[in-house]
């Protein structure tokens, strides 16, 4: 990409807000057929790294945006957003900038069709400040495509839509993108880091710290401060399991998997890399100039202490778990020297072969390692492996434990992941295999961060309807521990709880601990107006779902909710969420006797009033 002084006439502006590496990817594959299309001068950058002031200066701007969560921002939008809901930005005020915004989104979110991006910051961008701007290309049509193709495969949207943009931006403006009629398909980009080997004695060495979670500790920030990926998390951890926490309920902990030793070394041979290196990567001087022209520097990692190569790997580069992105596919084309090997790639990373590159990468799940072993002939530079191997990310989990029951402890309920391919190849998750695998008398420091989830705890006064299903029950284990302990010193306000699982025998969770707290005066006791119910899903011909039972508990739940009920919900964001909207929509209106749409405008007062919160993961 070029890099020409700051004009306003032919220059492209590209902004992402990323919270899974998504909406980078597109961002950063707009910012590529740019440039193969000619464009004189190109920036891609985060929304965090860019002050929305300067919109007004440029020419064209690309928006890329994904949502997170529930259908919410995501964390590198926030500040963005904020500045466009200014009520003293006038209509005009970015008159004659051309745009144009991408959205990646998820049709599980609960709140989809209400409170998905689309529907907030494409009206808000179309109709507050962009009235004098460039027609939009449709999103909703984007958004339908994305979630059409199986498991979200975003390039079956992004393709088309592209293709149009370019067209577009070429009829109104065609020295901008002087090649888009005939790109240079044959332009290899250059990597965004530089990779520099050093001797022994420059390195981070353990005999430099006295403990181990210091070294640890260093170790971690050192590495992750050069990987030219952007974490969301912090580099330095907020704690290592080893030592005292503290938290509240409800919120949720992330830490770090380690990765087998085995693949790490596979990897490492494979790619010809020497594990006892000591490396130091640094971004490139196009990188440097980018950042320092749009950011003045901000976010610029100066080189740091040299860590082993090693190390780098295990702790930044997933290479036994996550799927490559298309790019790596394209890329690895150019350091292709079997023939058959570069026609392959060349065609998963065309258009042309989108589809067969979903069926043999992204639904297969194949990893880095395994697809670089089936292309035998290719010899990528450790930079490239660097800058494209997906990085290696923490994994979060909701607390399952009360830190007023439990001191210096953190409890979490996680189910080992594992299944079986479309083509039979066994697969399972690395977090939750890595986890079951660890010897509980070996020490092992892992680091951790804890952070606020989507349920807030909540005061002892407040009446509480809590539905968990499967493993989504693990913040409400903790919510009645903490219920229980203060039940000792105030009045506490009743709880009810919606449990369910497949059968009582193999996957009711927490058992023991619910009966207990069902008997006489416990949390969940009828004497305290509260209730436990379990939907055995498989023990009957009829499926039963958590649904089912708070339809059945109608009265009860209406009660609490004329009381000021909260309503928490957790677990898979498939179906359950929406399920449960429609039991508490259909229990509202049928004890109060109103239509089914004043139902659907009362659950948005509980959500704006605080009193209904939603934690759900895929």
């Amino acid at each position: 990409m070029c890099l020409t002084e700051m004009k306003r006439e032919n220059q492209l502006l590209i902004l992402y807000a990323s919270q899974t590496g998504n909406a980078m990817d597109a961002a950063e594959r707009f910012g590529r057929e740019a440039e193969r299309r000619g464009c004189p001068s190109i920036s891609v950058l985060s929304m965090d790294e860019f002050h929305p002031s300067e919109l007004p200066n440029k020419e064209a701007v690309i928006l890329v945006v994904s949502t997170t969560g529930q259908g919410e921002n995501p964390d590198s939008m926030k500040g963005f957003w904020r500045f466009l809901l200014q009520k003293n930005l006038t209509e005009d005020w970015l008159k004659g900038v051309n745009y144009a915004v991408f959205g990646l989104g998820d049709s599980s979110y609960q709140k989809y069709n209400q409170r998905n991006w689309t529907n907030g910051f494409q009206v808000l961008v179309h109709h507050r400040l962009l009235k004098e701007a460039w027609e939009m290309i449709s999103i909703l049509q984007v958004l339908a495509g994305y979630n059409e193709m199986a498991g979200g495969w975003y390039e079956g949207a992004l393709d088309p839509w592209m293709s149009s943009l370019w067209s577009i931006l070429y009829q109104r403006n065609p020295r901008l993108l002087p090649n888009a009629i005939n790109p240079d398909d044959t332009l290899m980009d250059q990597p965004k880091v530089q990779v520099i080997y050093h001797d022994t004695e420059e390195g981070l060495s353990p005999m430099t710290t006295n403990a181990d979670f210091n070294y640890l500790e260093m170790l971690l920030e050192k590495a992750h401060s050069m990987n030219p990926a952007k974490y969301s998390g912090k580099s330095r951890p907020d704690c290592f399991l080893k030592l005292p926490i503290n938290y509240d309920v409800g919120d949720i902990l992330e830490f770090l998997p380690g990765q087998s030793p085995e693949a790490l070394d596979a990897f490492m041979q494979r790619c010809n890399l020497n594990p006892e290196s000591y490396i130091t990567v640094v971004l490139t001087c196009f990188q440097v100039q980018v950042q320092a022209r749009d950011n003045e520097n901000r976010g610029f990692r100066k080189p740091s202490t040299p860590v082993k190569l090693k190390s780098f790997i295990e702790l930044t580069m997933d290479v036994a778990s996550a799927s490559p992105r298309r790019y790596f596919f394209e890329v690895m084309s150019f350091f292709a020297t079997a023939e058959h090997e570069k026609e392959r790639l060349q065609y998963f990373s065309s258009p042309e072969g989108r589809d067969d590159l979903y069926q043999y990468n992204q639904k297969e799940r194949r990893t880095v390692l395994e697809v670089l072993e089936d292309f035998p002939s290719v010899q990528m530079p450790f930079e490239w492996l660097v800058q494209l191997v997906p990085p290696l990310k923490t994994r979060a989990f909701s607390i399952s434990s009360s830190n007023s029951a439990h001191p210096n402890q953190v409890h979490l309920t996680i189910s080992v992941v594992s299944w079986t391919t479309t083509y039979k190849r066994k697969r399972v998750g690395l977090c939750s295999s890595w986890l079951a695998g660890l010897d509980p008398n070996q020490r092992v420091l892992i680091p951790a961060w804890i952070s606020k989830g989507c349920l807030p705890p909540p005061p002892p006064s407040l009446p509480l309807i809590l539905v968990g299903p499967g493993t989504g029950c693990a913040p409400f284990h903790g919510f009645v521990e903490e219920r229980a302990i203060q039940s000792k010193s105030v009045t506490t306000a009743p709880v009810v709880f919606f449990f369910g699982c497949r059968n009582e025998k193999d996957d009711f969770l927490y058992r023991d601990f619910w009966l207990s707290h069902l008997q006489k005066n416990g949390v969940l006791s009828e004497e305290k107006g509260g209730g436990f119910y379990v939907a055995f899903s498989r023990e009957q011909p009829h499926k039963v779902y958590v649904q089912h039972k708070m339809r059945e508990q109608s009265s009860k739940i209406w009660s609490l909710l004329s009381q000021g009920a909260a309503v928490y919900v957790a677990g898979s964001a498939n179906k359950m969420p929406a399920d449960v909207l429609s039991a508490l929509e259909e229990i509202f209106s049928n004890e109060t006797g109103v239509p089914r749409e004043a139902a659907s405008t009362w659950i948005r007062k509980l959500e704006r009033a605080g009193k209904y919160h939603v934690e759900a993961w895929s």
